[in-house]
């Protein structure tokens, strides 16, 4: 058996019983409610015999022991009644009795919480006492209520935690492949570099080693953006109008015509702190995943606001739109609408605006078959 088969099996064991012993507990406090009830019942009975005693008393009865049993309930509340109507009553309160609505009312309750006990003081002639439950069993009554609430935090608690502790791992592993992916790349990059520097020497066209040359500054790119996001990136004040029109118009370059690329937002420089080249990755994958939807043809648009506090980026396109029911799924890892691909990009987007950028990231507005806006927003920094 594994490792991971044996924790499983410790894990359910340990559910099982807990979970037996929860229900140990609240068999044994239904036992305990019941035990006391019945208790209740066995006073009550004593409290009736001696209201029947009181009241066929005559000049040689003892009175001693009846009074003192009546006297002795200080907890249970108690309504005598005959022919329908309350006579005498023990342990309710003055404003109950005061007001003829709420001392039915009362009745009620008391008559819904137990079987009343028949007083037969001559031969077809006889009180009833309805009696309800004191304090000490109504606290017994809702302790379980008490206990499952507790187990039930206790086990938010747990799952958060083991939640916590399974995001935490998962965020460990994701940095440690985004570190190993960049130095996995670096060693063939750099053997690209020097064979560059050598075709540059023979008498070859120069337009294929620019072209060569493009291509290995995109792939440095791709290597200095997984290094980041394995790591804690550096931020720093730089114009946001600049640094995402630098990609909007380096992507605009190498698409295709059948998408019509637009734009607008301030001229003048607007200073945000960021990571330029993670926050290239975000427009990159919005702009993609933009593309991917109107697949291959259609317009997008890119507008870019601001506010006192706040510049909000804004990324429109004329595709198949998103159900509003999957707004916060498609940023889940895994979740995707194509037939290939890994559903990472908008989880990866997500991660860089909020986590790396303190920012924020939705689907402003999305409608089936005319397309979707998402929007990044990002604090101003002067």
């Amino acid at each position: 058996m594994s490792f991971s088969e044996r924790r499983n099996t410790t894990r359910w064991i340990i559910i099982f019983i807990s979970f037996l012993i929860i229900s140990l507990i609240l068999w044994n406090t239904y036992t305990f409610f019941q035990i006391f009830k019945n208790e209740e019942r066995l006073k009550m009975n004593l409290w009736a015999n001696a209201q029947k005693t009181l009241v066929n008393a005559d000049e040689n009865t003892d009175l001693d022991l009846p009074l003192n049993i009546l006297n002795n309930n200080t907890s249970v509340p108690v309504m005598l009644t005959m022919y329908n109507k309350v006579i005498s009553s023990v342990n309710v309160p003055e404003e109950v009795l005061a007001d003829k609505k709420k001392s039915m009312s009362y009745l009620k309750n008391l008559k819904s919480e137990n079987e009343p006990i028949i007083i037969e003081y001559a031969p077809g002639k006889h009180q009833e006492v309805y009696y309800g439950n004191s304090a000490l069993l109504n606290k017994l009554k809702y302790y379980p209520v008490a206990l499952l609430l507790i187990i039930f935090l206790f086990g938010a608690l747990i799952y958060n935690f083991y939640r916590s502790n399974k995001m935490a791992t998962q965020n460990k592993l994701w940095a440690g492949m985004a570190k190993e992916t960049a130095h996995q790349i670096g060693t063939p990059l750099s053997s690209l570099i020097g064979w560059v520097e050598i075709l540059k020497t023979e008498d070859i066209d120069q337009s294929i080693t620019t072209e060569i040359e493009k291509d290995i500054e995109r792939l440095q790119t791709i290597t200095d953006r997984f290094s980041k996001i394995g790591s804690v990136p550096v931020l720093e004040k730089h114009d946001i109008i600049a640094e995402t029109l630098h990609t909007y118009e380096y992507l605009q370059s190498r698409f295709s015509k059948q998408v019509t690329f637009s734009y607008n937002g301030p001229k003048d420089p607007v200073l945000v702190m960021i990571n330029p080249t993670l926050h290239s990755w975000t427009i990159e994958n919005l702009v993609k995943n933009a593309i991917d939807a109107m697949k291959g043809k259609g317009s997008l648009d890119l507008r870019i606001e601001q506010d006192a506090h706040h510049v909000k980026i804004n990324v429109k396109d004329s595709g198949t739109g998103i159900a509003k029911n999957q707004f916060k799924t498609i940023f889940e890892p895994g979740f995707t609408t194509k037939k290939r691909g890994w559903g990472l990009g908008l989880s990866l987007t997500k991660r860089i605006v909020e986590e790396y950028h303190s920012g924020k990231i939705k689907v402003l507005h999305s409608e089936i078959g005319k397309g979707t806006t998402f929007q990044i927003s990002l604090n101003k920094k002067v």
